[in-house]
């Protein structure tokens, strides 16, 4: 599937890619507000179709003390408003089938934690949305297994479904991208590589999740060499102090020269 298809990424043009970005999950109106007003401006001056990401819950904690969120409704409701404001589509993951319907509500297109891919009845509950299903690849996974995740979507009588690389398990402590598999993905959906959590070191022994955001450029260079349809990263004008996966996240300070540079390149490899 070609990503045009897909509605509400608006204005997509063939020579450059789209951008899934935000926080990792909604911490206050106010944050939400203040990154995606930055992510708007300087994907509108670049002509990147643009999606805000913002997880209404984090379920997927290392410990049982970790942040997990505002409130469903309170943090839905943010991203509802941030989507009104800015006139941008709005992602967000989901873990439990009944999260679905409700998250649906509230924004454009679900995502699928990796972990949680192969869960047939969550995928299908998505699906069954109507919403743009976004499913991201399994670090445990190949490429290639990711079509019969693809054909859960689409045996749901909803075409609208794209797959995201979020790198694969290298060791306990590591995740390695495996550049082959991104045009073998893109035979069979849109194919989005997550910068940000590519560059997890998670399983520390203080059961919180490290990371190299040193290397976010580096990825995201070579993801628009290879020709991902779109990107993913996670970004924050405070990491050191985001209350979820701050230490592999962007400094919302360098977003902008990041793009111009992708897009630059972009347009180099177009030429060839």
């Amino acid at each position: 599937m070609n990503i045009n298809n897909i509605p509400l990424i608006k204005n997509t043009q063939a020579d450059n890619f789209f951008l899934l970005a935000g926080p990792c999950a909604i911490e206050s109106e106010e944050m939400a507000m203040r990154i995606c007003e930055k992510l708007v401006t300087v994907t509108d001056n670049l002509k990147i179709p643009f999606v805000f990401k913002g997880s209404f819950k984090k379920a997927n904690r290392s410990r049982i003390d970790s942040f997990t969120g505002i409130g469903d409704l309170k943090a839905l409701k943010i991203l509802q408003k941030v989507s009104k404001e800015f006139g941008v589509p709005t992602v967000t993951d989901i873990h439990e089938s009944s999260d679905a319907a409700l998250a649906a509500e509230y924004v454009d297109i679900l995502q699928i934690p990796a972990f949680l891919v192969r869960q047939t009845d969550l995928v299908v509950a998505a699906a069954n949305t109507g919403k743009i299903v976004n499913l991201k690849k399994g670090q445990f996974m190949s490429p290639s297994s990711m079509k019969h995740a693809v054909q859960k979507v689409l045996d749901s009588a909803n075409e609208n479904v794209m797959v995201t690389d979020r790198g694969t398990m290298f060791g306990y402590q590591d995740m390695i991208i495996d550049y082959r598999g991104i045009p073998e993905m893109k035979q069979f959906a849109t194919t989005v590589l997550d910068i940000t959590h590519s560059l997890q070191q998670p399983n520390q022994s203080s059961g919180v999740t490290g990371g190299r955001p040193d290397l976010i450029s580096t990825v995201a260079k070579a993801g628009i060499a290879v020709g991902v349809d779109g990107l993913f990263l996670e970004t924050h004008f405070d990491p050191a102090n985001a209350k979820s996966d701050g230490a592999n996240m962007l400094h919302l300070d360098y977003f902008e020269d990041l793009m111009k540079n992708l897009v630059a390149i972009r347009q180099t490899v177009n030429k060839f």
